[in-house]
């Protein structure tokens, strides 16, 4: 992987992820503002910055998981290759985020028909189901190291450890927003306003996130 590519893919994640979460953090009047701009055409942009710097971000997580996962069938291909034997509670694991990016889904359509009350569950439910997946990949990568299978024991337990690990990032990269989210929601009682389009985007990166788990656990799987 070429260094300069890594790095201008680091530095644009680091611009979307700043208007993401930027626009999902800002203050009532600022949000205000920016529909006022938009409504008198002052705005420079038609679509809420935070949707741009999601799609900036997830075309930049694709490019770097596209150039790992490149690597990973390049390297799998010499005659060194091992095998790695994963654990089981992958699938359950898979089963949570599965669970997860329902309930986010859910969630926004609560948010949109204006219940707080299920959106308030709902934030709860799709946050303790991403924790426990999350909890469920480190029992992984316990039993894989009760089992002698290190992440130095050959190429395919480097990329195991890599590429989940990897993965356990941005799934915590989401709990951030998802725990401001909660905050505000919890705080905020029925105003809805503020976190309608942050649970929307919310659910939109869940989905992105099991799509990516998917094409991850089939390639782990399927070698």
């Amino acid at each position: 992987m070429s260094v300069s590519i890594l790095f201008a893919l680091v530095a644009v994640g680091i611009v979307g992820w700043w208007l993401f979460a930027r626009q999902l953090t800002a203050k009532p009047w600022e949000k205000a503002q920016s529909l006022a701009d938009n409504q008198y055409g002052t705005a420079s942009l038609p679509v809420a910055p935070a949707r741009v710097g999601l799609w900036v971000l997830l075309a930049v997580i694709t490019s770097f998981f596209g150039l790992f996962m490149s690597a990973y069938g390049m390297r799998m291909m010499l005659p060194d290759w091992l095998p790695l034997i994963e654990p089981n509670i992958l699938w359950v694991n898979t089963l949570m985020l599965i669970l997860s990016s329902l309930a986010f889904q859910w969630t926004a359509g609560a948010a949109e028909r204006g219940d707080a009350s299920r959106v308030k569950a709902g934030l709860i439910g799709a946050g303790t189901l991403a924790f426990a997946f999350l909890a469920g990949q480190l029992l992984a990568w316990q039993q894989l190291n009760e089992s002698g299978q290190f992440v130095y024991s050959n190429a395919a337990n480097a990329f195991f450890y890599l590429l989940t690990g990897l993965h356990g990032l941005h799934v915590l990269g989401g709990l951030s927003v998802w725990g401001k989210t909660t905050v505000v929601m919890w705080r905020g009682g029925s105003e809805l306003g503020q976190v309608r389009l942050s649970v929307e985007l919310c659910a939109m990166y869940w989905h992105y996130l099991l799509l990516v788990w998917l094409v991850l656990f089939g390639l782990l799987m399927a070698t």
